[in-house]
């Protein structure tokens, strides 16, 4: 679906939501009621956003908050020592980002907006609101267990969206917040970002112990299992390279993992195409007798254009006169990929007559052939890029077929997805920007480091106030270098291609080679 089509769907429903609500609100007949439930359950709809506001929650604070005091008093004073040193490094962070934005032609950025169908894929717009959530509800959790511990009062627990947005507040009393002294509000201040950067930890630990934590259900270093098969490309379809599939070599290339997996592709690419040796008798015994031609990419073609399983194969023989001469010859594929491999004839056993044939292919096409632990390997012809674009694989191989294929990407995912959202959130938060935690943490630290040396309240205020509009400034400006990269960025164009696929029969069994034709 177009992202316009998104956009208008997005603005329809909450003007709808909007429109509805006002209508209800202005009915003579429940208007009134509709009012009261609102105002009974919490719930709030203004102008793209609906918000739940409760004091269900407040119990639960107060147990945590009085669980352990010395613990979690420690724990909070560590949150205030590393809550202070993440905002002196966010801001560096974004001045560092606007000094090579000026002096590099793509600079990396620290931050970068996150749209939905334009730099997210919407197949895993699941992942982006669930870590939103999730780090939104504990960053704020941390500001109410630590209100709590600090006598302040918590007044109540809400949750928001805001367009597509998810998020979550805490009303905190501003009367016994002010009250207390300038270390106890830092402590407060800075517990959600420590609770997201715990939240980070913890996340990192999960992504790579997530081998050792799942041993007991899947094995690793062993292969790689096709999760997924592209749909409509060359090798969807086909039994040979399916879901379940477990690979564990390409072209002789071992594949332990996905890393192997890559870097075998990888060399299917960038080194040349291996050949075959075959002694030079059985050449001319079994190779078809069909006209030379010209393929679509500029190929020399020996095999019929129906033919699935054959492949149009050349070698070089010696003259008596000047240089080896080309000689080609269509073969049946399967059988002579079974034979030794060679790059040139002298790696061949010349006593024997043999010969290194090797496909006659485009330059962007390679023979393939990919060896799995049950069946026969399965031969595919045409470009490696595509072909490794078709397949999804994990290094995850199930103990038990009961288990799901993409359960561990799964949970990888999410880790990266959690790593990367709760430490933006803690990065965002630290920043000492009008609105944003880093305002409150600012004003606090100050007040307890500066209170003893500036004893104007007004100079200290001016000093916060400059500090503050240059954080906010600084923001500003790497936001709107964000938008900016993310607007003008230019994508790569798909490549265009037709799929030809079949399926041979050999010894009884179906053998498949599939053949991709570039347009």
């Amino acid at each position: 679906m177009l992202r316009t089509t998104w956009i208008a769907i997005l603005l329809g429903f909450w003007s709808s939501l909007y429109l509805v609500d006002t209508f209800i609100k202005s009915s003579k007949r429940c208007g009134q009621q509709y009012v009261e439930a609102q105002e009974r359950y919490g719930i709030q709809v203004s102008i793209g956003q609906v918000r739940w506001y409760t004091t269900c929650f407040n119990r639960l604070f107060l147990r945590l908050g009085q669980w352990k005091p010395r613990l979690i008093q420690m724990w909070f004073r560590m949150g205030a020592f590393v809550g202070v040193l993440l905002m002196f490094a966010s801001v560096g962070l974004l001045v560092s980002t606007l000094v090579e934005a000026s002096s590099k032609e793509s600079p990396e950025q620290v931050l970068t907006p996150v749209m939905p169908g334009v730099n997210l894929p919407l197949r895993q717009i699941t992942y982006f609101f669930s870590v939103l959530l999730i780090s939104a509800v504990w960053h704020e959790l941390g500001h109410a267990i630590a209100a709590v511990r600090e006598q302040v009062r918590v007044n109540g627990f809400g949750m928001f969206i805001m367009a597509i947005y998810p998020g979550a507040f805490v009303d905190l009393h501003s009367d016994h917040l002010q009250a207390i002294s300038p270390a106890r509000q830092l402590r407060i201040y800075c517990a959600g970002i420590w609770h997201n950067l715990v939240l980070v930890a913890l996340g990192i630990f999960v992504f790579y112990a997530l081998p050792y934590l799942l041993s007991p259900l899947y094995i690793t270093g062993a292969g790689v299992i096709i999760t997924d098969v592209l749909k409509y490309s060359p090798v969807s379809g086909h039994r040979g390279l399916s879901a379940g599939s477990h690979v564990t070599s390409i072209n002789g290339c071992p594949v332990y993992d996905t890393s192997d997996w890559s870097k075998c592709l990888g060399s299917a690419v960038f080194y040349p195409q291996p050949g075959f040796c075959m002694q030079l008798g059985k050449v001319q015994q079994y190779s078809k007798d069909v006209p030379l031609y010209r393929g679509y990419g500029g190929q020399i073609e020996c095999c019929r254009n129906d033919s699935v399983s054959e492949l149009c194969f050349f070698y070089e023989m010696g003259s008596e006169v000047g240089a080896p001469q080309k000689h080609y010859a269509c073969l049946e594929a399967r059988p002579l990929t079974d034979l030794p491999r060679c790059f040139k004839g002298s790696d061949c056993v010349q006593t024997r007559k043999t010969a290194c044939l090797q496909p006659s292919l485009d330059n962007s096409s390679r023979l393939l052939r990919v060896y799995l632990t049950t069946g026969k390997p399965v031969l595919y012809v045409g470009d490696t890029y595509l072909f490794g674009y078709s397949l999804s694989v994990t290094n995850y191989i199930p103990r038990y077929r009961f288990l799901p294929l993409s359960l561990p990407d799964v949970i990888e995912l999410f880790c990266k997805y959690l790593i990367s959202f709760s430490g933006a959130l803690a990065i965002l938060n630290a920043i000492p920007c009008y609105a944003l935690d880093g305002q409150y943490i600012l004003k606090a630290f100050m007040e307890h480091t500066l209170a003893s040396r500036i004893s104007s309240t007004s100079d200290r205020n001016l000093i916060y106030s400059l500090i503050l509009l240059f954080g906010t400034l600084l923001l500003g400006a790497n936001l709107v270098l964000a938008l900016f990269a993310l607007v003008f960025r230019q994508f790569p164009c798909k490549p265009d291609f037709s799929v030809g696929a079949g399926m041979t029969v050999q010894d009884g069994e179906e053998s498949p080679i599939m053949i991709l034709t570039r347009n």
